[in-house]
């Protein structure tokens, strides 16, 4: 039986490289990360016992770095990565992960992506997430 638990990472708020336009790729921009990853916490809600838990604050770190020196065109691109960081490097069952560009349409507050993924999507037991070229698709 599969375990419906999550762990929310809310409103993470960085600054990379992303988009298109000549502009984009010489500037930092904001982006705005929503993270929902699913993992059995029963283990660590029974024994009370972090060693049973899913590690959020590393996953956390682990996206900032990523992210914060990533270069991708993409939001969709960057999202997936995120997505393999949770599932290949931290185990977690299922992501959901949103990619907000606040401000890049006029007249809306944000425009983004958000994804899904689950262990299938991913070789989890070969080769590890890329750090930031754009390439570990």
């Amino acid at each position: 039986m599969s375990s419906g638990d999550r762990i929310l990472i809310r409103d993470l708020h960085l600054r990379t490289i992303i988009g298109l336009n000549d502009w984009e790729r010489e500037k930092r921009q904001d982006v705005l990360l929503q993270l929902e990853v699913f993992t059995d916490a029963r283990a660590a809600g029974t024994s009370d016992d972090v060693g049973d838990a899913l590690d959020y604050r590393s996953l956390t770190k682990d996206v900032i770095t990523h992210v914060e020196s990533s270069s991708y065109f993409l939001v969709e691109a960057l999202a997936h990565s995120v997505a393999r960081i949770a599932i290949q490097g931290h185990g977690a069952t299922r992501v959901r992960v949103r990619v907000e560009k606040p401000g890049a349409l006029r007249f809306a507050a944000s425009v983004g992506v958000e994804v899904e993924r689950g262990a299938e999507d991913f070789d989890v037991a070969g080769s590890s997430h890329g750090r930031g070229t754009g390439d570990d698709k």
